[in-house]
């Protein structure tokens, strides 16, 4: 088989499709959701990177499933190349791909119930300031969509980076922690970029009347994780399918949790159809663990050795834990797959593709 070349040489093969068994957990758990959405149309901009590709399967095999007749519009850069990537979702009747950049797309015609926005920037490393503009006209640019497209639920794509910095003495932050990323430093830019879309979403869903969900994502696991990306769970998996040491980059000290990707799809649906309008909700586990020990739990799996390589240089370790509460309490929400077995799910699913 002939592959196309991506940006950086390397061929682009054709995706396996997710393990049945994810997609039926997140139609066991969202069935009763979607009913209200039987013959709906949807937009959805950011649908082909990680979080994407859960959204658009688990959205194409329920609506198999049950017989809802919905459809979708997907925004893209590239339509051919997700082609290549995805054809198992891209040939769909149901799923539709339009070019565009997420900034100054056209407008598809027709009405849209709902609209999904989890669009930030293109893969790769990324200047600050497009970063903050692409995130902050993109939503607009969405925004402004829906409030012209008769949308009744806009979910927004969030992150747990608006927060800032995670005081060491909070093990797990919640939604009112009124902390936020330093505004002086370059690095903050999506965490800022995250917050001003928020207030965007509230104020231009206030004036057009359709609901705004925002979901502030922490950290996650399953199949269509970046490997080579600036995720060390990604990273550690890449090098446990590789037969190496599993290397960590620093002293593994900083402290994460990890929500499947199944979960995370579950989270998602049930906040896009039944969460609270302009109600912001963390979307992650509570099942705090080090780098270390994520990567000592690989490296036990897979029977290979870990080699710790450096230092924190600030001598703090950092932590980016979620308290869930608010999604538990008010929506039912739970991590139905516990980060042993998440681990374990993804390092298989990686090596199968290999």
């Amino acid at each position: 088989m002939r592959f196309e070349k991506s940006a950086d040489g390397k061929a682009l093969r054709p995706c396996k499709p997710l393990p049945h068994e994810d997609l039926e957990h997140v139609l066991r758990h969202t069935r009763e959701l979607w009913s209200e959405a039987k013959g709906a149309s949807f937009f959805i901009t950011g649908g082909t990177g990680f979080f994407g590709m859960w959204l658009l399967e688990s959205f194409a095999h329920i609506n198999d499933a049950l017989g809802l007749g919905m459809s979708a519009t997907v925004l893209t850069r590239d339509p051919e190349r997700f082609r290549t990537k995805a054809p198992h979702l891209a040939n769909r009747s149901d799923l539709k791909f339009v070019r565009g950049d997420v900034r100054n797309f056209e407008f598809p015609e027709g009405a849209f119930e709902y609209v999904i926005h989890g669009a930030t920037t293109s893969g790769g490393p990324v200047e600050p300031l497009e970063m903050l503009e692409t995130i902050i006209d993109g939503t607009r640019r969405t925004l402004d969509f829906a409030g012209a497209h008769g949308t009744r639920k806009f979910l927004f794509l969030s992150s747990g980076a608006v927060y800032g910095r995670q005081p060491p003495e909070l093990s797990h932050i919640p939604e009112d922690f009124p902390g936020g990323p330093d505004p002086l430093d370059p690095n903050s830019a999506y965490g800022e970029g995250k917050r001003a879309g928020e207030l965007l979403c509230v104020l231009k869903a206030r004036a057009a009347g359709f609901e705004v969900k925002i979901a502030r994502c922490f950290a996650f696991l399953g199949p269509h994780l970046p490997l080579d990306a600036h995720f060390a769970a990604g990273n550690f998996i890449r090098d446990a399918i590789a037969g190496g040491l599993i290397v960590v980059k620093g002293d593994g000290k900083s402290v994460r949790s990890y929500l499947y990707a199944s979960d995370l799809a579950v989270w998602l649906w049930t906040i896009l159809f039944k969460g609270k309008a302009s109600e912001a909700y963390n979307v992650g586990s509570d099942e705090a663990l080090s780098v270390a020990e994520l990567a000592w739990s690989i490296g036990d799996i897979t029977r290979l050795a870990v080699d710790i390589t450096g230092s924190n240089p600030c001598g703090k370790a950092g932590s980016y834990v979620p308290s869930v509460a608010l999604a538990s309490q008010t929506l039912g929400l739970r991590q139905c797959v516990i980060t042993r077995k998440a681990v374990e799910r993804s390092i298989l699913f990686a090596s199968s593709i290999q």
